[in-house]
C-alpha cells in the first residue's frame, strides 16, 4: 500500500495480544525497482532481527515473518529462501491471503471481478513486480506457488474469502504445506473479498477472521519456536 505505517492498527492489535515486537520494513516498490529488491529488503530486515535480537529484547528462537496481499507473496518468499540460504530460522509464518502465483492458473485467479481485487489488477501487479521476468522462467522466490516442495517451512497461519482471486492459491498453498507435515492453521470465509478484514473490519465475518489470526498468533508464540544455528 505504499508505506509500513498503514497497518499500524495490524501492528497493535499484535502487540496487545502477546506483547511482541514489530519490525516493519519499509521495502522498495515495484514500481520502482522489480523483483528481487523487495525480497532482498525483507531479507536483510530478516538477518538484522536475529543479529539484533538481544538489543531489540526480542527472542532469537522466535523470529516471525508475516504480511498482507502482496506482502504475504513476500512472507511465503521469503520463508523459501531463509530456509535455503540457511542462515536464519523462522519460528512460524503468517502470510494472509497471498499474492503468490503469477501463472494465473487456478479457477478463482481467472475472469475474477470480485471488488478490491480482481484478475486484471492481479494481472498488473504481476508485470510491475517481475518487471523483465514476465513470461519468463519465474523463480520460487518470486512467486512462491512455483516451488516444488514445501518440507521445513515454518508453521504457517493464514486465511482467505472464498470470492478473490487469491482463493485457490491459498488452499493449495496450505494443502502443500500440510502434506509436507507442516502445521497448517487455515480458514476460508464464506462471500468475502481479498482484504475484507481490513476495509469492514466492524463485519460479523471480518471480527470472526480477526479473532482467528490473533488466536492463532498465541498459539503460535506459545508453541513455535525456531533455534538459530
Amino acid at each position: 500500500m505504499g508505506n509500513p505505517e498503514v497497518f499500524v492498527n495490524t501492528y497493535e492489535r499484535l502487540i496487545q495480544a502477546k506483547n511482541c515486537v514489530v519490525i516493519a520494513p519499509d521495502y522498495r516498490l515495484s514500481v520502482k525497482a522489480p523483483y528481487p529488491a523487495a525480497l532482498e529488503d525483507g531479507y536483510d530486515a530478516l538477518l538484522w532481527m536475529k543479529s539484533h535480537a538481544k538489543e531489540l529484547g526480542i527472542r532469537e528462537d522466535q523470529l516471525i515473518v508475516g504480511g498482507e496481499s502482496a506482502g504475504v507473496g513476500l512472507t511465503a518468499a521469503l520463508s523459501l529462501y531463509a530456509r535455503d540460504q540457511g542462515e536464519v530460522n523462522i519460528a512460524f509464518q503468517m502470510p494472509l491471503y497471498p499474492m503468490m502465483d503469477d501463472r494465473m492458473i487456478t479457477e478463482s485467479a481467472k475472469e475474477n471481478n470480485a471488488p478490491i481485487w480482481n484478475s486484471d489488477y492481479n494481472k498488473w501487479a504481476w508485470k510491475l513486480y517481475l518487471g523483465e521476468l514476465y513470461d519468463e522462467e519465474v523463480p520460487i522466490y518470486a512467486a512462491a506457488a512455483r516451488a516444488d516442495h514445501y518440507s521445513n517451512l515454518p508453521p504457517t497461519i493464514t486465511f482467505v474469502g472464498d470470492i478473490e482471486p487469491f482463493r485457490d492459491e491459498t488452499i493449495q498453498y496450505a494443502e502443500n504445506l500440510k502434506k509436507a507435515g507442516v502445521p497448517v492453521h487455515f480458514e476460508l470465509y464464506r462471500g468475502c473479498y481479498h482484504g475484507f478484514d481490513i476495509i469492514n473490519p466492524h463485519a460479523e465475518v471480518s471480527r470472526r477472521a480477526i479473532s482467528f489470526f490473533l488466536d492463532s498468533f498465541k498459539y503460535g508464540v506459545d508453541h513455535y519456536f525456531a533455534k538459530q544455528d
